[in-house]
């Protein structure tokens, strides 16, 4: 089904650092004909947010500013891409969104939830996104892929917060079926992209 045969929806990206979120959107996003772009950094404002976030000098952020700062990203890029192309008729795919923010600073770091969920919907003028595709990769494929990169501030963060966040993930997929979708990430790249397609296919979305 083509974007112009139904209302235009804003697509999702979500799961752990190495998953495999930005190859999948991106096949996604050429599949549908739809805006691709990402969180944090879709726009030059985010951009400069997003060398501050990821620096790994930066060490001494404080959980509640970093929080902020993915907010203050979210913001922009909502009012500047995201909110655009929607009412120009467009297909939106992201890597990341506001379920980010709940996932790594709300379960992560430990903040309180409702606060960061609050913080998030005040940033997004309370739109969120309507399709969230939780890519579930096994952690040894993850640990195997971070093997083979630099690491940034967030991928080096250790093995405790990186399995809060899963858990956050998994636990907001459980909450809220009519908007989550999980994939196992396990096979080939074309493997997964159908497997994603089939799903979204019931949706009435491919």
């Amino acid at each position: 089904m083509s974007g112009g045969e139904r209302s235009p929806v804003y697509i999702a990206f979500e799961g752990a650092e190495g998953c495999g979120k930005s190859t999948q959107a991106r096949r996604l996003a050429e599949r549908i004909g739809a805006v691709l772009t990402r969180e944090t950094g879709g726009t030059a404002v985010g951009s400069r947010l997003r060398e501050i976030l990821h620096d790994t000098e930066v060490a001494d952020l404080d959980a509640r500013a970093e929080a902020l700062m993915t907010a203050a990203d979210r913001a922009q890029h909502l009012a500047e891409v995201v909110v655009p192309a929607l009412e120009a008729g467009r297909d939106v795919v992201s890597d990341r969104s506001a379920f980010s923010s709940i996932a790594y600073q709300g379960y992560g770091r430990q903040l309180d939830i409702d606060h960061v969920r609050q913080l998030n919907e005040w940033a997004t003028r309370g739109r969120w996104p309507d399709v969230v595709v939780l890519l579930d990769t096994p952690p040894e494929a993850i640990a195997e892929r971070m093997s083979r990169r630099t690491l940034d501030r967030f991928e080096a963060a250790g093995r405790e917060f990186h399995d809060r966040v899963i858990a956050g993930f998994r636990a907001m997929a459980l909450e809220d079926p009519q908007r989550w979708i999980t994939v196992a990430a396990v096979g080939s790249v074309e493997q997964v992209a159908d497997g994603i397609a089939d799903e979204l296919g019931r949706r009435g979305i491919v």
